[in-house]
């Protein structure tokens, strides 16, 4: 536990928009803000999760910071130094946070804790064949395609081991020994275990070869993506909701090329709409899994992530969802492809560890 004395980076006025706040969330060290008034008063707390949720409910980027804000938050009082203790100890989060006001309210620090290193291991899906990107994974695996110098399962890797996983596998099947040799090749940080798929085992099978997964949450993530977006976070919102599983989704917008038209039951014409925007939340490839989900999948036969999910909701497990705001591209056709390599030129996709960080100094 520590003390935040220097709050200026933590603190925002309640008339912040939404897009800031979630600027300031993923720029930060921490995943917190504090909203005050103008005089200094706490009149609320904003967390990664409180962000993500009000996503969920229809928030706007252009809304202010108190449509995602908890006005009732958990503070301590400076000078009571056992409450404040006991209080902290009572918070079950890996970011856990406490701010302590004075008698009028006024913010005067904050108390602080965060876990070093994540506490969940990671499985990545490498092992599909990549057919809809046609002759660029003919000899090469679709996760060993460039995007910038570096391949997609690079980006993966290195973005795992920044958030502190220190137990990786990497499922694989086709073209096996490229991947492979390039794990064997890579300046790894975190131990990484590759996982042979004797036949195509869906998106999910390759549990059941991972021993971590009877015992921790799983990190779960395609080898067909690059994001930025936060595991910490994404970890931090699966255990405060209580989740047995975390499906992380992001917004997927379609233009419908058509007139739509609006009618009544009986068929009376209400209105027509050109061409309309539709939104909708599409599965990010990124699952955070509990061992009461992983035991569902079978030792014996392939399955796909939604045919597990399904089974686990079914018997009253507690599946959740958490919105990717950030970066996030799904590389399926050549297209995608030159848009992540045009991205990662253009500073939206941030580089590799530098050589210091990668020998973990």
């Amino acid at each position: 536990m520590i003390r935040l004395r220097e709050l200026d980076p933590l603190i925002c006025r309640p008339d912040t928009s939404v897009a800031d706040v979630l600027k300031r969330l993923s720029d930060s060290a921490y995943l917190f803000l504090l909203v005050v008034d103008k005089n200094g008063r706490l009149l609320g707390t904003i967390t990664d999760g409180d962000s993500r949720r009000a996503f969920l409910r229809g928030v706007k980027l252009n809304d202010t910071a108190v449509a995602c804000m908890q006005d009732k938050p958990i503070t301590g009082r400076v000078g009571e130094e056992e409450a404040n203790l006991q209080r902290f100890t009572q918070i079950q989060a890996r970011n856990a946070f406490l701010p302590l006001v004075d008698a009028d309210g006024l913010l005067q620090e904050v108390l602080y804790s965060n876990t070093e290193r994540s506490q969940v291991s990671a499985l990545v899906m490498a092992g599909g064949p990549g057919t809809r990107l046609g002759e660029l994974t003919r000899s090469k695996p679709k996760p060993l395609l460039p995007v910038g110098d570096r391949p997609i399962l690079d980006h993966i890797l290195e973005r795992l081991e920044r958030t502190g996983i220190r137990s990786i596998f990497v499922s694989v099947h086709y073209l096996a020994e490229q991947i492979e040799s390039f794990i064997g090749e890579r300046d790894n940080v975190a131990a990484i275990q590759v996982v042979h798929e004797s036949e195509r085992m869906g998106t999910a099978g390759a549990l059941s070869q991972v021993p971590e997964a009877a015992k921790d949450d799983v990190l779960v993530v395609n080898a067909d993506i690059i994001t930025n977006a936060n595991f910490s976070a994404l970890e931090n919102f699966h255990q405060r909701q209580g989740h047995d599983a975390t499906i992380a989704v992001a917004n997927y917008e379609v233009q419908v090329p058509y007139g739509i038209v609006r009618h009544t039951e009986d068929g009376i014409f209400q209105g027509i709409d050109e061409k309309p925007h539709q939104m909708f939340l599409a599965a990010a490839g990124i699952y955070l899994l509990s061992p009461q989900i992983t035991a569902l999948v079978p030792p014996d036969r392939p399955m796909d992530m939604p045919e597990l999910l399904n089974l686990g909701r079914s018997i009253g497990l507690r599946v959740g969802v958490f919105p990717i705001h950030e970066y996030w591209v799904d590389i399926g056709q050549p297209h995608d492809l030159e848009n992540a390599v045009r991205d990662h030129e253009n500073g939206a996709i941030p580089g590799g560890f530098d050589k210091g960080q990668r020998s973990g100094k």
